[in-house]
């Protein structure tokens, strides 16, 4: 009897996708092609101008860069060394930005940086850096910087080594769930009419008899729609580090539009590094900057940034030296906790979709940060480059740059201002001004633990009412997923019915984080959340299997650094 009520649920959680394919057939102004952070941000910008759009993603949404960045929303302090002031600018701005539309998702966070005598940049130097950092913010930082003495940074950071060390500038930057972010944006997309599908490959990008873009051939990646034909007035790529392959789709050689760098980061196991603040870390070898940045009980340490050729974007993982220069980085600031290979439970990696410099022998880490809007000769628009925090005003200039090509075409269509830095993404509706959520955490807190309570209002901020809402249905969704960690099976249900999720990995790896918070990686939860999905989406006992299989799997190649 008990499950009785959940079979209208996995028949509208299947009929929802299953909806979208058949809306193909109507045909839109805009095909967005990649469901990471830029791909998304089209999305929404034009959605909320009133065109007609359609985004699709060969796996899932966020699977990409976007969700193997550093997790954070900064103004990028470092690229003042490099005079890029106009990207600071931009930067600072955007996360001013990003805080107003997702406070629950964009959160202050103080980042130390340690000076020690002889330093290549003395105190004075970091403070006057940090003032003209301040000033290109409009001095709108979450707070304001200041310099610590030595005996201020031991009681802020009592684990850093204190040998020499002279001070430290302390100053604001944001930190974030780079996926979660991604993908609020995609359902405030979806909301104002934009038709998302995750797991859609599009295999080519269809001209008409002159040679003009009209459209895409896009194969369900889960196999049951097959392969359709979807017509559109602009096709946008949006993918990232797979840029240059998806050009190279449309027969004429060109040269490389990108040169990517790959980023790796570790995570340390809860209460191995305890930080209150990110610390600024110069690697002793070659003088990079790298964060080590606390997350919860736990911390983790990045980035590297290594130039690579001919990698598969979606098959990038942590080497043996990847991991051992990360590690000698924070033995050299922080001595006193001894940090070993064995403390590190998971990596990430992921490539930047770097624009390729005109000059040679430009360093990895000095490459730009900025990016390019091209419109190709058939009506092609690309967008490559950037960086997380500038993701909206991104968007907002392909979108016009994909008007305007409709207009040079004679099919432009009416729309409406898009308002995408004023109107808050779907977890901050309704979100208190004064940030003070105790309110809903004592709402949320008659019905479940006061711990998932809080963990529920700080991944999904007013949303987590639906997710709580959940146990209406599915009265032992309040079960926990990993003993000991806050995350319920409430939440598997509400990422089927509101969050795209299809597969395991989706709910493990992106929506919930396990694969880095638990020091298992979520191996304890993989059975339980495949009977769940298997029970929702209508698996065979086969395709259940191969969904565990495919999670160990990658789990395991993330941990491949090891032998």
């Amino acid at each position: 009897m008990a499950a009785q009520p959940k079979q209208p649920e996995r028949a509208s959680a299947s009929a929802k996708r299953a909806t979208a394919w058949r809306a193909l057939e109507r045909g839109f102004d805009i095909v967005v092609v990649g469901g990471g952070i830029t791909g998304a941000g089209v999305a929404r910008e034009a959605a909320r101008r009133g065109l007609k759009v359609a985004l699709f993603e060969k796996l899932d949404l966020a699977s990409g860069t976007s969700s193997r960045s550093s997790k954070l929303v900064h103004g990028g302090l470092r690229y003042l060394e490099h005079y890029e002031f106009a990207l600071v600018f931009e930067s600072v701005s955007e996360r001013r930005v990003l805080q107003s539309i997702a406070p629950h998702l964009v959160r202050p966070l103080g980042f130390l940086f340690p000076v020690w005598e002889g330093a290549r940049r003395g105190l004075w130097t970091i403070r006057a850096g940090m003032w003209l950092y301040e000033g290109l913010s409009l001095f709108r930082s979450p707070k304001r910087p200041r310099t610590l003495s030595q005996g201020d940074v031991g009681r802020e950071e009592p684990a850093l080594d204190s040998g020499g060390l002279k001070g430290a500038s302390l100053y604001w930057d944001c930190h974030t769930n780079d996926a979660r972010l991604t993908l609020e944006t995609v359902q405030d997309a979806a909301q104002h009419g934009a038709v998302v599908l995750n797991w859609a490959s599009v295999d080519s990008v269809r001209r008409d008899a002159t040679g003009r873009v009209c459209g895409v051939t896009v194969t369900d990646g889960l196999g049951k729609a097959g392969t359709v034909t979807v017509d559109a007035r602009v096709v946008v790529s949006c993918t990232g580090p797979w840029t240059d392959g998806a050009l190279a789709q449309g027969g004429a050689p060109r040269a490389p539009l990108l040169r990517p760098t790959k980023g790796v980061h570790i995570v340390l196991a809860p209460g191995r590094l305890r930080l209150r603040h990110a610390v600024v870390c110069v690697h002793p070898r070659d003088g990079r900057v790298l964060f080590a940045i606390p997350w919860g009980d736990a911390a983790y340490a990045g980035t590297t940034d290594t130039f690579v050729e001919g990698a598969d974007p979606g098959a990038v993982f942590a080497d043996s030296d990847d991991v051992d220069y990360l590690l000698e980085a924070l033995h050299d600031h922080f001595p006193s906790a001894a940090l070993t290979r064995d403390d590190v439970t998971a990596t990430w990696a992921g490539l930047r979709p770097l624009v390729a410099p005109n000059e040679t022998g430009v360093a990895a880490s000095s490459m730009s940060r900025e990016h390019v809007v091209r419109v190709e000769s058939d009506g092609l628009v690309v967008v490559a480059g950037g960086k997380l925090t500038t993701y909206r005003r991104m968007a907002s200039e392909v979108v016009d740059a994909a008007v305007s090509w409709m207009h040079l075409a004679g099919m432009a269509p009416m729309t409406q201002p898009a308002r995408t830095d004023t109107e808050p993404l779907p977890g901050a509706v309704g979100w208190p001004e004064d940030d003070r959520v105790e309110d809903i955490v004592a709402e949320l807190a008659s019905q479940v633990d006061r711990e998932v309570a809080e963990h529920l209002v700080a991944t999904y901020g007013m949303v987590a009412r639906d997710v709580v809402g959940q146990l209406a249905v599915h009265p032992g969704a309040h079960a926990r997923l990993v003993p000991g960690r806050p995350e319920v099976e409430a939440e598997v249900h509400h990422a089927v019915d509101g969050e795209f999720a299809q597969r395991v990995e989706d709910i493990l790896l992106r929506r919930l984080n396990l694969y880095y918070l638990d020091v298992d990686q979520g191996l304890g939860a993989v059975e339980r959340v495949a009977d769940l999905l298997a029970s929702r989406l209508g698996w065979t006992e086969a395709r259940r299997a191969d969904e565990v299989l495919r999670y160990r799997t990658l789990v395991a190649s993330s941990r491949s650094w090891r032998k």
